[in-house]
């Protein structure tokens, strides 16, 4: 079964005197677990995302299309990656979730795809 594990962290993690030193230590580890989780057939995609600054949105309302700058919701965190894994099951999801290197605070989503 494949699932997405989605990666919400604070829009501000990285921020700061020691923001760039966190961040490549977090990419590293990254790297690290998505080199072994392609060499053991278990990844099929996943990307980091660039900040919330950079994106797009088209908002339906009344049956117009209007096209906004920024994320779809203020808030105070943001989707920042994601991966795509085939497992047997979801606590085999849910056990690869557990590796995700993050900073405190950080959230990853575990949901099911729809393969057709």
């Amino acid at each position: 079964m494949q699932y997405m594990l989605l990666i919400f962290e604070a829009v501000d993690a990285y921020d700061g005197e020691d923001g760039q030193t966190k961040l490549m230590d977090i990419v590293s580890k990254h790297m690290a677990l998505a080199g072994e989780l392609r060499a053991s057939g278990v990844q099929k995609e996943g990307a980091g995302l660039q900040g919330v600054e950079t994106a797009t949105t088209i908002r339906t309302g009344g049956g117009v299309k209007t096209v906004h700058d920024g994320p779809y919701a203020e808030t105070r965190e943001h989707l920042g990656g994601y991966y795509v894994i085939d497992v047997p099951d979801l606590d085999a999801a849910l056990a690869i979730a557990r590796r995700i290197p993050v900073l405190d605070g950080t959230k990853v989503e575990v949901r099911p795809l729809i393969v057709h």
